[in-house]
């Protein structure tokens, strides 16, 4: 069920790219509304188990990065501040699935929207889930890309483009901002691990 909960939208982005032909517009509506709306119920049954028995879990994928003392892995934690934030926001995703079912109904492009939707979930979740600085820097990238490519939608609109390339640019900054936290961690740590 947690995996099902991390990777479920980012497999939904899958199967709307690959087969949105195959599944029709109408198919594609209920699919991923439908697959973030089951994502939302499974928070909701993790989220009491959580605070009945107050456990900690954890899903580990196996190693990512080795290098030297550095040791990167792939791993998921989940506790009871990751479980609020996870309901929080698959709660306002699952109301923005519904609320565009109808506002770009008669878009030519609503598929591409609902794609970009569902992957600005999935690097949501990364980001909340993240066991270490990278794996939540990776789920902050994919979520800056999510809100160019969102903001952009209409990238025949000039306003659109401008204030996509804001938001980037803003990002880029943010990511500068980031990065160096992370690097004054590590060192920060690097240097307590030699003076023990």
């Amino acid at each position: 069920m947690l995996l099902f909960i991390i990777l479920s939208p980012i497999l939904s982005f899958i199967l709307l790219g690959s087969f949105s032909r195959s599944f029709g517009n109408k198919g594609i509506r209920f699919f991923s509304t439908f697959n973030i709306f089951i994502n939302f119920i499974f928070i909701i049954f993790l989220f009491s188990e959580i605070l009945k028995t107050t456990n900690l879990y954890t899903i580990s994928l196996g190693n990512w990065i080795t290098s030297g003392n550095l040791l990167i892995e792939w791993n998921f934690i989940i506790d009871d501040l990751t479980i609020s934030m996870l309901f929080i926001v698959n709660l306002i995703s699952t109301l923005v699935h519904i609320y565009s079912l109808e506002y770009m109904e008669k878009d030519p492009h609503f598929i591409r929207f609902m794609s970009y939707l569902t992957l600005f979930t999935f690097f949501m979740i990364i980001l909340i889930t993240g066991d270490n600085f990278i794996q939540l820097f990776l789920g902050w990238e994919g979520v800056g890309i999510c809100s160019y490519l969102l903001i952009n939608f209409w990238y025949t609109r000039i306003q659109a483009n401008k204030s996509a390339l804001k938001a980037i640019i803003v990002n880029r900054i943010s990511d500068f901002g980031l990065t160096f936290g992370i690097v004054l961690v590590f060192y920060f740590f690097l240097i307590w691990m030699f003076w023990i």
